[in-house]
C-alpha cells in the first residue's frame, strides 16, 4: 500500500510538471510536443489505474479483508485497464486521430493539442469507467450505512476514519466524473476558451486533488495515537474498531 501512495503522489507531481511545460510556458518543437502530449495522455491513464488500486485496497480493508470482494473488484477492474489501453492506442497513439499543431503570433510560438475525431468513441469508452466508479461508491456507502447502524445500536460515535474514507470516495468519484466529461469535451468542436478550461482542469486537478484525498487519510492516521500505525494499511484495526477513547468509554459503561 505504501508503494501505491508513493506512485500516486510522485507520478502525479511528474505529470503536473510535464503539463505545465506544455503549451506556451516555453517553446518546444512540434515533434517533441507531440511526444509530450502522448506521454501526458498515457500518463493520465496509468495514474488513474494506480488511484483506482488505492480505492480498491481501501474497500478491501473496510470489508475486513474479504478475499472474494478483492477478487471481484480486481476481476471487474482488469477489463477497464484493457479498455483504457486500447483507447489510448486508438485515440492518442495515431497522428490521424491526435496530434499537435504549432501556433504562431507576433509575440510567441507554441504548440497545442489537436483532436481530429468526434466525441462518440471517448463517450463510449468513458461509460464503463464511470460505471465502475459508481460501483465503488455504492460499496463504500453500503459499508458506511452498516457501520453507522452498528454504532447506533451500541450508542457509539461513528469511526472517524471510516467516515473519512467514504467521504473521499465520493469526492474522488465527482472529480473523476468531471475529468471524464471534460476529456470527452476536448474532442468536440467547441470555442477555444472552453477547450482551454477543459485542458487546464484535465492537466492539473487530477494530479493535485487526488493525491491529497488519497494521502490525507494515512497522514491523519500517522499523527494519531494508534499503536498499530506502523502496520500495513489493511491490517490496522482503526478501520473496523472504535478509537481507543471510545473503547474506554464503552468499558466504563459496562463497569457501571
Amino acid at each position: 500500500m505504501s508503494y501505491l501512495y508513493l506512485i500516486v503522489r510522485y507520478l502525479g507531481l511528474f505529470l503536473a510538471l510535464v503539463c505545465g511545460c506544455f503549451g506556451g510556458l516555453l517553446y518546444i518543437p512540434e515533434a517533441v510536443s507531440y511526444a509530450l502530449a502522448v506521454l501526458i495522455e498515457w500518463g493520465l491513464s496509468v495514474y488513474f489505474w494506480f488511484a483506482e488500486a488505492v480505492l480498491i485496497w481501501r474497500l478491501y480493508a473496510l470489508y475486513n479483508r474479504s478475499k472474494w470482494l478483492l477478487y471481484v473488484l480486481l476481476a471487474t477492474f482488469l477489463p477497464i485497464v484493457a479498455l483504457e489501453i486500447g483507447t489510448d492506442i486508438y485515440l492518442y497513439s495515431r497522428r490521424s486521430a491526435f496530434s499537435v499543431k504549432e501556433i504562431m503570433t507576433p509575440d510567441v510560438r507554441y504548440c497545442i493539442m489537436s483532436f481530429k475525431l468526434g466525441p462518440m468513441i471517448p463517450i463510449y469508452t468513458s461509460i464503463p469507467v464511470i460505471c465502475y466508479d459508481i460501483f465503488l461508491v455504492v460499496l463504500a456507502a453500503v459499508i458506511l450505512a452498516k457501520h453507522l447502524k452498528e454504532r447506533r445500536t451500541v450508542r457509539l460515535r461513528p469511526n472517524a476514519y471510516v467516515v473519512m474514507i467514504v467521504r473521499y470516495h465520493i469526492i474522488y468519484f465527482v472529480l473523476n466524473l468531471t475529468n471524464q466529461i471534460l476529456l470527452v469535451v476536448l474532442w468536440v468542436d467547441i470555442p477555444a476558451p472552453v477547450k482551454s478550461f477543459s485542458e487546464l482542469f484535465v492537466s492539473s486537478a487530477p494530479f493535485i486533488l487526488a493525491p491529497r484525498l488519497i494521502i490525507s487519510i494515512w497522514d491523519t492516521h500517522a499523527h494519531s495515537e494508534c499503536a498499530h500505525v506502523s502496520t500495513m494499511f489493511e491490517d490496522c484495526v482503526c478501520w473496523t474498531l472504535p478509537p481507543i477513547s471510545e473503547e474506554h468509554e464503552m468499558d466504563s459503561q459496562i463497569i457501571i
